[in-house]
């Protein structure tokens, strides 16, 4: 059944209700982020983009998270992080693991600030993004089948090392980096319907939906998962953390198989509803907004275009808007997409 629609038009406003003061994402702490995180990450370009309205019969605004020297969204919350650890004086080496995006992000954070930086990456990695962490400056190791397995040993190597652990979806800076997203999108003149938004550890949705939800409350909030990969939903629904015994999705950036609890809280509140997508589903939005729009867009990254492209009844006629997380495309995806 589509959605309701309310199009009229709003302004941002100077003081935000906040329906749930006890939330770990601070309101004001996404206020204050917009201040810290480096500007290069910050004021992304978002559009109605009328070569994807006619073909997917919705007003759809995207936000690109992809024009900033890391191509994702994920800068935000990293940078957050490396530079309050920096005010807090604390100087310990950081450990971490990824499957791509979030070392990244880290790897330039932390190159900064000089600090050193140790990441795991499953071994079957994207070598692209593997590429990237290493030119970034972060020791790379490659350990385990997925990234779950990646981020076990990434704890076990901090706890005998003594380095700081650091996890997206655990760490609240990401979280809170995430929602000046939401801080952005509403900037916009018209009030959105829907808000879709990729879901892997959870801490784009929550930051983002942590935000929309105060500031505008009709709008609905919906994280979209892989079809292969769904711990995330599957826990959300059912309200316990669900692990899987693997993953099988194009979308590195959502193949998560153990969730994180802290995430999972943070869904609260935050999310109205969580969809997933098929891979089917996320190569054929990748190809429209390629076609269409002229923009590249790793699996994750296209996954709200998925979503409406796999549901048009739902969607069509509301003014939908969706993040484009991420650009950082595998080889064998970049070259079928431009063949």
């Amino acid at each position: 059944m589509p959605l309701s629609s309310s199009t009229a038009a709003v302004s941002m406003p100077d003081v935000v209700s906040d329906p749930c003061p006890d939330h770990r994402i601070g309101l004001e702490a996404i206020r204050r982020a917009a201040a810290i995180i480096d500007p290069v990450f910050l004021r992304s370009p978002q559009y109605r983009c009328g070569a994807l309205e006619d073909r997917l019969g919705c007003r759809l605004t995207l936000k690109l998270e992809t024009t900033n020297p890391v191509r994702t969204f994920k800068g935000r919350g990293a940078s957050l992080l490396v530079r309050s650890l920096g005010a807090a004086k604390d100087d310990a080496p950081l450990v971490s693991a990824s499957a791509g995006n979030w070392g990244q992000a880290l790897a330039h954070a932390c190159g900064a600030a000089g600090r050193p930086l140790v990441l795991f990456a499953a071994e079957t990695a994207n070598p692209v993004k593997v590429a990237r962490m290493r030119a970034l400056g972060a020791e790379v190791r490659l350990t385990g089948v997925d990234f779950d397995a990646a981020k076990a040993a990434a704890e076990a190597h901090a706890a005998r090392s003594g380095g700081r652990f650091v996890a997206d979806g655990r760490d609240v800076e990401a979280s809170v980096g995430a929602g000046t997203i939401g801080m952005e999108l509403l900037e916009a003149p018209e009030r959105f319907d829907v808000v879709l938004i990729p879901l892997g550890n959870g801490a784009l949705a929550t930051g983002v939906g942590r935000w929309i939800k105060a500031v505008a409350p009709s709008t609905r909030v919906i994280a979209v998962s892989a079809a292969g990969a769904d711990s995330m939903r599957q826990s959300w629904l059912e309200g316990r953390p669900i692990v899987r015994p693997a993953v099988d999705t194009i979308a590195d950036g959502l193949a998560v198989r153990v969730p994180e609890p802290a995430a999972l809280v943070d869904m609260r509140g935050t999310v109205d509803d969580v969809i997933e997508v098929d891979d089917a589903a996320m190569r054929d939005a990748m190809r429209l907004l390629f076609d269409a729009a002229g923009l590249v867009a790793e699996p994750a990254g296209a996954a709200g275009v998925a979503a409406v492209l796999a549901a048009r009844d739902r969607f069509a006629g509301l003014s939908v808007a969706t993040i484009v997380t991420g650009s950082n495309i595998a080889p064998d995806l970049l070259g079928a997409l431009v063949a």
